[in-house]
């Protein structure tokens, strides 16, 4: 295959640094009325300088850099005095990762990155900056192909790489860590005989945050408090998943070990392997990552199956979609891009409903109250603060109903549902032991139901919240045919008819093993 060019828009991304330093001295200029002096005469040489350096640097690499796709590897050559040639097999590529920073963006390009198996740092990948976003969706696109093809076959699922470090202050021990530092710095202190409180440094900053203005020692310390939580994040996020690694020891057991201090192996035998689980918590989502667990039995009890089922740590969210295949030894995993049904209107009116009883609503009895007791500014506040939750009621409302959704890929079921974490689980169907129909006054008027997959975990089962009651039936039966079988009515052509569960009373229909 011939050999191609990065695209020449690159060099451009190349020498955007210098834009800041140019514009101040324009601006320069401009308020000067062109009268420069010595000082600015010697920035304007320094900047024309590294505008011609770094574009003469931007054209060679450039000229100089060729890559092409051959019918086994992919081939990257570079250097203009030492050149370069580096191949990696294409059964060897574990993932492609896609990023633009705000100045690719504003150029109409993005890098792409290619990992392989095994890789753990970023010297050991290869980078292409930058790509058209047409080609390099494209090339993306051609080597996922190869990957899932490979995946399939190779044990190793996935390893750890420190680039994923950045999704640490994405979790939630990015709030949890400040609490964990400083309980571990007082422990410290207090093994060794000094009370934390009686430090001169201490009892110094108690003093000067009492007597300093609040508008900035409240800043001060919202971000030493965001700083200490992300050193927490970080250093929860090496302890735990450093030496990850995730494969396949055998083709019946799957196992990942992790642990920078305290190492942990878990091995999941494949027979007890019912589905996986991808969890997106919300400042997750936000930033493009996920984690997995896989749902399988004999994990212990449930707070030991939720550390157990762990098999991916805050990852791209790519990477996450490329474990949940592995896990389930499938090309293509069932979570990719799949086709999920809505559920119906009036679960976003339930959502709305919920959000102002347990968020609105308290805030405006409890401080009404308050205002009502002791001063009328309690009640302005009481007002004002309801008022002002009622956009966030209305936006976490509407992303937990767009979040839900529930069908079929193949041999799996999937469904998912969440605003705060997004799950989304994808069931062997054949795994699934029973169903349970819930419901409740509000919930039978409404017309909906809440499905629940029963399968042998400690959870227990997987739900599908607020589905319209008139599907759910139906649902369940070509989920898991059989099940349902006698529970359902039938016309004379054989079509299910979900009557006899609208007809099950006060109750509520009634599954397979018995409960409602």
């Amino acid at each position: 295959m011939d050999w191609r060019r990065l695209d020449p828009r690159m060099i451009a991304v190349h020498v955007s640094w210098l834009a800041a330093p140019a514009a101040s001295l324009l601006l320069t200029l401009l308020i000067s009325g062109g009268r420069l002096e010595l000082r600015s005469w010697l920035t304007l040489a320094g900047v024309t300088l590294g505008f011609l350096t770094f574009t003469t640097i931007g054209i060679a690499t450039w000229a100089k850099t060729r890559y092409r796709i051959t019918a086994d590897a992919v081939e990257v050559r570079t250097g203009m005095f030492i050149k370069t040639l580096r191949t990696v097999r294409l059964n060897r590529i574990r993932n492609v990762d896609l990023t633009a920073s705000p100045v690719h963006r504003i150029f109409g390009v993005t890098t792409l990155r290619i990992g392989t198996a095994g890789s753990n740092d970023t010297g050991s990948e290869i980078k292409l900056d930058a790509l058209s976003r047409t080609d390099a969706q494209a090339l993306r696109a051609e080597l996922l192909a190869h990957v899932t093809r490979a995946a399939a076959q190779d044990p190793v699922v996935s390893v750890m790489n420190p680039r994923w470090l950045r999704y640490a202050p994405l979790t939630f021990w990015v709030f949890g860590g400040v609490v964990l530092v400083l309980g571990l710095g007082y422990r410290a202190l207090e093994a060794i005989g000094i009370e934390a409180w009686r430090l001169p440094l201490v009892q110094q900053l108690a003093v000067e945050f009492g007597s300093s203005a609040l508008w900035l020692t409240i800043p001060l310390v919202l971000l030493a408090s965001t700083l200490l939580g992300v050193i927490g994040a970080l250093g929860l996020y090496l302890e735990n998943w450093w030496h990850y690694r995730l494969e396949w020891v055998s083709d019946h057991l799957l196992r990942v070990r992790r642990g920078l201090l305290t190492t942990r192996s878990v091995s999941i035998e494949r027979n007890r392997l019912f589905g996986v689980l991808l969890r997106e918590p919300l400042l997750l989502r936000a930033g493009g990552g996920a984690t997995v667990k896989v749902v399988a039995g004999g994990l212990g009890n449930e707070e030991q199956d939720s550390a157990r089922s762990a098999v991916l740590p805050p990852a791209p969210l790519p990477e996450a979609l490329r474990v949940t295949a592995g896990v389930l030894r499938e090309p293509v995993g069932p979570l990719v891009d799949p086709v999920l049904a809505g559920h119906p209107r009036v679960a976003l009116r339930r959502r709305i409903v919920r959000g102002l009883l347990f968020v609105t609503a308290p805030l405006l009895v409890v401080q009404g109250i308050l205002g009502w007791l002791l001063t009328d500014v309690l009640l302005h506040l009481a007002w004002s603060t309801a008022l002002a939750s009622l956009p966030f009621v209305l936006w976490f409302a509407r992303d937990a109903y767009r979040n839900l959704g529930h069908g079929l890929s193949g041999s799996y079921l999937l469904t998912r549902s969440g605003t705060f974490s997004r799950d989304t689980a994808a069931l062997r169907r054949d795994d699934v032991l029973s169903w349970t129909f819930t419901d409740s006054p509000f919930a039978r008027r409404a017309g909906v139901v809440t499905l629940t997959a029963a399968v042998a975990t400690a959870a227990g089962g997987y739900r599908v919240p607020d589905m319209a009651a008139a599907d759910s039936a139906g649902f369940a039966d070509r989920a898991v045919p059989g099940i349902l079988t006698e529970f359902l009515d039938r016309d004379a052509e054989g079509e299910q008819l979900p009557a006899e569960f609208a007809d099950c009373g006060a109750g509520g229909p009634v599954g397979a093993d018995g409960a409602r």
